[in-house]
């Protein structure tokens, strides 16, 4: 290889990590487009070719998202090119990805004329999740800046996993089926969304025991 080539290799391999980044963000907002402009209520039929075809594309999308979350982790360590845009974007980027799917799942659009929540997930359930991710970025803000380690958990990382898994099924549940009461399909999302809900608080647990225990050895410092 020419030594001139060097650093140009080099800058590519530092812009591919935050061009999937942001290839994150752009998927995640095309995801939403289809969300809200395709997507109808449901009715207490099996919903249009239509219908199921954009509920199809949307868990594209967002397969594709987590793919490039996969890849940008994966290429800036291995590369060393982690970068302050990417230490900004990457969570950023995931946190509208996951959060944003799960206030669609929960809105009109899925809710049926009888009141069901065809996509099984409550107001109130988006309002737990979100209340967990900010409670825990904001615990993470304030000990790191305290030099305490608070990276990732391994609850962490299956929740993350666990939600990344769950958006898209249900999903493609929901294209086959309108998921109506006492359905198969309805009881299916209902456990992917129990299970979603309860891991995430769970998940949050060791965070909030990590920061007890930092407390306590930083006042203990200060006596």
């Amino acid at each position: 290889m020419p030594p001139e080539a060097e650093p140009a290799i080099s800058t590519l391999k530092a812009r591919i990590p935050n061009a999937l980044t942001l290839a994150r963000v752009f998927l995640a907002i095309g995801m939403f487009v289809i969300l809200t402009v395709v997507v109808e209520p449901p009715t207490d039929d099996a919903g249009s070719t239509s219908q199921a075809g954009a509920l199809l594309f949307a868990a594209g999308f967002f397969v594709l998202a987590a793919i490039t979350d996969a890849l940008d982790g994966y290429f800036a360590r291995r590369w060393q090119v982690v970068s302050l845009f990417g230490r900004v974007m990457d969570p950023f980027a995931d946190k509208l990805l996951v959060l944003g799917s799960f206030v669609f799942l929960a809105g009109p659009a899925f809710v049926s004329p009888d009141g069901i929540a065809r996509a099984g997930f409550e107001p109130w359930m988006v309002v737990l999740i979100l209340a967990r991710e900010l409670l825990v970025t904001t615990l993470r803000g304030v000990y790191e800046r305290a030099g305490v380690d608070f990276s990732a958990t391994a609850s962490g990382k299956i929740k993350m996993i666990l939600q990344s898994i769950a958006v898209p099924l249900i999903l493609v549940v929901l294209a086959f089926d309108p998921a109506g009461s006492g359905s198969t399909a309805r009881y299916a999302i209902l456990a992917i969304t129990w299970s979603v809900v309860i891991v995430t608080i769970w998940s949050g647990a060791p965070y909030l025991i990590r920061a007890g225990k930092a407390r306590t050895a930083m006042e203990n410092e200060r006596t």
